[in-house]
């Protein structure tokens, strides 16, 4: 039998009186690629943090090529050969695509002159693996959190590894970019690489991983072959129960217009001659590859970016908006795809977060009213289901799902007319998403409109009461529910357009 490239034995590990690992076990082969799943909170990360030297477990062995690691550390296990893709890129935002590569993957080079150049075609080399078309004297923070995702993949391929972590790689990337990774990873494969491959996508594990282990509360549930369970099945194991899997029904009538854009142009982000129209009670879902200029439209419309021309249009009259401010007193609220960095404030607690766009309104004067601010969050927490310890506790420490609970809540309170959702369920697992899907639909049947922005068709297909598709800045066409289908909303985004599409 072939020996394991990997083995835990027996890995348990606390936070105070909080068991995030219960005696797993668990096993890597060179050239496996093994899937490990379940739900937020069930111990996927404490476990990767262990492999990766980041945390210690309280008792239990690790064992790399037959050999057991002690004292493991972030500089040992680089040293050993581990490497890990996080979801959450770790780059330095103010240092260039290149300089973020050097200091991953080059060492070193003592005293004296950088070759800049070098750097830059490395990371060139490195960036065309992958096949990212990324600058890289761009610095990070000019990047899209997809294209960071990217980099964070060159980083990680740069160091040669032999056991490679992927978590949740696929979550901001597009379907095309999806499949390179997949090339990538078969490639890695046939070099005996063993990878341990993250994901809440579980309709994508069948197609690359061999097997797959399941947590749950931090015990190993069981450890299959990929080829012998489903999605329902891992679902199933996953929470423990059965899960409604297919998307919410129900649906409200659509009312009048609420927001019309006409050959809206913005020059500082490429958004071109865009015309849509958004209706009370609907969810317009907005697809395209990265970089066709989805997110850049949903700035546009917040203000971010303001327009250089066309018009917008808020419930027939014409309006200016020149900033987030602005957008907000239109009664329009934006979550932008980047929960950590633009969603919410990690270290402020639940209560604050809640409250963030409605400060005024809370306030007398200049003091914030704490006692209408703690009533506000206790309303939306017990409203959304989201769970926390109470609404004192940072945001930070929730699970994906709960923090997307408590970026929504915010928005809610200032009372929207209009909600942009950017990638809302991205990152989150199973049993969220399907909570933050009804959680939509209901807020299209208490008359708000949605604009819903996702790189998961079906779940475009799935929300969707009419779609946009963006090709290139431009929208290259509308499907209405019923004529929609994945091979036609791809085939208008990589149809190269010349012009907006009208509605």
């Amino acid at each position: 039998m072939q020996q394991p490239l990997l083995r835990l034995d027996s890995i348990e590990k606390s936070f105070g009186g909080v068991r995030a690992l219960r005696g797993v076990n668990f096993e890597l082969l060179a050239g496996e690629v093994h899937a490990l799943v379940g739900e937020n909170g069930a111990g996927k990360s404490t476990m990767v943090k262990i492999i990766t030297g980041a945390q210690t477990p309280d008792s239990g062995s690790i064992t790399l090529s037959g050999k057991t690691i002690g004292n493991n550390s972030p500089g040992l296990a680089k040293s050993l050969g581990i490497a890990a893709i996080y979801q959450q890129p770790a780059l330095f935002a103010d240092l260039t695509v290149a300089e973020n590569i050097a200091l991953r993957v080059q060492p070193p080079t003592g005293i004296g002159f950088i070759n800049w150049r070098r750097r830059r075609n490395f990371a060139s080399d490195l960036l065309s693996r992958i096949g990212a078309r990324i600058d890289p004297s761009k610095r990070v923070n000019q990047l899209r959190l997809p294209e960071q995702q990217l980099v964070e993949i060159a980083c990680a391929l740069g160091n040669k590894p032999k056991l490679l972590i992927l978590d949740e790689p696929t979550a901001s990337l597009s379907d095309a970019e999806v499949q390179r990774l997949f090339a990538i990873i078969r490639d890695l494969r046939q070099q005996s690489v063993g990878m341990i491959y993250i994901s809440h996508r579980l309709e994508e594990l069948a197609g690359i991983a061999d097997r797959v282990t399941v947590l749950r509360d931090g015990n190993q549930v069981c450890t299959h072959l990929m080829a012998d369970v489903d999605r329902t099945k891992l679902i199933r194991l996953m929470v423990g129960r059965d899960v409604e899997t297919v998307y919410p029904t129900g649906k409200a009538d659509a009312g009048e217009v609420v927001l019309e854009t006409r050959s809206l142009t913005s020059r500082s982000n490429g958004v071109r001659n865009v015309n849509l129209s958004l209706r009370r009670g609907e969810i317009l879902g907005l697809g395209g590859l990265m970089g066709s200029g989805r997110s850049e439209l949903a700035r546009t419309l917040f203000g971010i970016d303001p327009a250089s021309g066309g018009q917008i249009r808020v419930n027939g009259r014409i309006v200016q908006i020149n900033s987030p401010i602005n957008a907000i007193s239109q009664g329009i609220a934006y979550l932008p795809e980047d929960r950590i960095k633009h969603g919410v404030v990690p270290e402020m607690s639940v209560a604050v977060n809640t409250t963030l766009a409605i400060l005024r309104s809370i306030s007398r004067g200049t003091l914030i009213d704490f006692k209408r601010e703690r009533s506000v969050a206790e309303m939306f927490v017990k409203q959304l289901g989201t769970k926390t310890q109470s609404i004192e506790t940072a945001v930070g420490q929730l699970s994906g799902g709960n923090q997307q609970k408590v970026a929504i809540a915010r928005w809610l309170a200032s009372k929207p007319v209009i909600m942009i959702l950017d990638e809302p369920t991205q990152g989150v697992d199973v049993g969220a998403k399907a909570e933050i899907h009804a959680l939509i639909r209901r807020l299209t049947l208490d008359g708000i409109a949605v604009l819903l922005i996702s790189s998961e068709l079906p779940e475009l297909l799935g929300m969707s009461d009419r779609i946009a598709v963006m090709n290139t800045g431009q929208v290259a066409g509308i499907l209405e529910r019923g004529d929609a289908t994945q091979e036609r909303i791809l085939d208008m985004a990589f149809t190269n357009t010349s012009s907006g599409a009208p509605e």
